[in-house]
C-alpha cells in the first residue's frame, strides 16, 4: 500500500542491460504459443495464469484472513500464503526495501541501495523506514533482480498466480537521482523473472506510463490505488482493459460508494478498503465491493 500522490503532473547483467535498451525477450528467451517462454537450456516455463476479467478482489496486505463471501481475487504480502480457491496476487516491494530488510540490504548488497553524494541511503519521504533501491546501473539492477528473484520464486512455490511490484514510480521521489528509464529496465527484468516462475506480473500504480508499462516491460495487468479518487482509471483500463484491480480508501474517497459503483468507466474490479488494510474483525476494518 502506498500513500498516493495525484498524477497530474534473472539476475544477469547482460539481461538487464538489454532491458534498459528496451529489448523484449532478452536473456536467451523466445516466445512460445500461449505465452510460455523457452529458456536458453531448452526448458519451457509454464504460461502465467491471466488475471480474471470479472470477479471480486480483496486487498489483504495488512494481514491475511478468510476472504469475504464471493471474493475471487486476493492480494497478500509475499510473507503470507495465498487464499485457497482464489486468484492469488503476491505483493513484492520491487523498488524499495521493506522495513525489516534494511540491515540485510546495507550489509549484503550496499551497492544496490540509492545514496546521496555523502553516502547516506535515500529514504522514501512518505515511508522513511524504506530505502530506495538504485536502478541507475546494470550491475545494481542485476543485484536487485537476483535478490528479489528469491522472493518471486517463493511466491510461485507457495501457489500464488501473480506478483505485483510496488514502488515502480520511486524515481519521482528520488530527488532527481533515479530515472524512469532505469526503473523500467529493472521492471522488465523483474517481469521476466516472474514469467520464468509461471507468474503473471502487475504494474502497480504509475498511470503516467501509458502503454509503456505493458509494451516495454511486459506487465500483464494493473493494480491501482485510488484511480477513482484521482481520476486516473482510464490510464489503466485503456491499456489493460478489464484486467485492472482498483483499491479505493475510505479515508480519502470523496464520493459515495454507491456513486462509485454506478460509474460506467471505473475498473470492473473496484473495492473500498481501510487505509491500513487491517484484517477482518480488527478496529477500522472496511471492505466494500461493487
Amino acid at each position: 500500500m502506498r500513500t498516493r500522490i495525484p498524477v497530474v503532473m534473472a539476475a544477469l547483467v547482460t539481461l538487464v542491460t538489454l532491458a534498459s535498451a528496451g529489448c523484449a525477450g532478452a536473456g536467451g528467451e523466445t516466445a512460445l504459443t500461449g505465452g510460455a517462454t523457452a529458456h536458453a537450456d531448452g526448458s519451457a516455463a509454464a504460461a502465467p495464469r491471466p488475471l480474471p476479467t470479472t470477479g471480486i478482489p480483496d486487498y489483504q496486505l495488512g494481514g491475511g484472513y478468510a476472504p469475504p463471501t464471493g471474493v475471487t481475487v486476493v492480494a497478500r504480502d509475499s510473507t503470507e500464503r495465498p487464499a485457497a480457491d482464489t486468484y492469488g496476487i503476491c505483493y513484492v516491494n520491487g523498488f524499495q526495501t521493506q522495513p525489516g530488510d534494511r540491515g540485510s540490504w546495507l550489509s549484503d548488497h550496499p551497492g544496490a541501495v540509492l545514496r546521496t553524494a555523502a553516502g547516506t541511503p535515500v529514504r522514501d519521504p512518505g515511508w522513511p523506514d524504506e530505502m530506495l533501491l538504485d536502478t541507475r546501473t546494470a550491475a545494481a539492477r542485476a543485484t536487485i533482480t537476483a535478490v528479489l528473484g528469491r522472493t518471486i520464486a517463493r511466491c510461485a512455490d507457495r501457489g500464488f498466480d501473480a506478483v505485483e511490484f510496488d514502488n515502480l514510480d520511486s524515481w519521482t521521489r528520488s530527488g532527481g537521482r533515479l530515472t524512469r528509464s532505469g526503473n523500467l529496465a529493472l521492471a522488465a527484468a523483474l517481469v521476466r523473472a516472474a514469467h520464468d516462475e509461471g507468474l503473471a506480473a502487475a504494474q502497480k500504480n504509475t498511470p503516467q506510463l501509458g502503454t509503456v508499462g505493458q509494451q516495454r516491460t511486459g506487465f500483464d495487468f494493473a493494480v491501482a490505488e485510488e484511480c477513482v479518487q484521482y481520476d486516473e482509471c482510464a490510464a489503466y483500463t485503456d491499456v489493460y482493459g478489464d484486467r485492472v484491480v482498483d483499491v479505493e480508501y475510505a479515508d480519502t474517497l470523496e464520493q459515495d460508494w454507491s456513486d462509485v459503483c454506478a460509474m460506467p468507466d471505473r475498473p470492473r474490479m473496484t473495492i473500498l478498503r481501510d487505509r491500513d488494510l487491517v484484517p477482518a474483525g480488527d478496529d477500522g476494518y472496511v471492505f466494500e465491493h461493487c
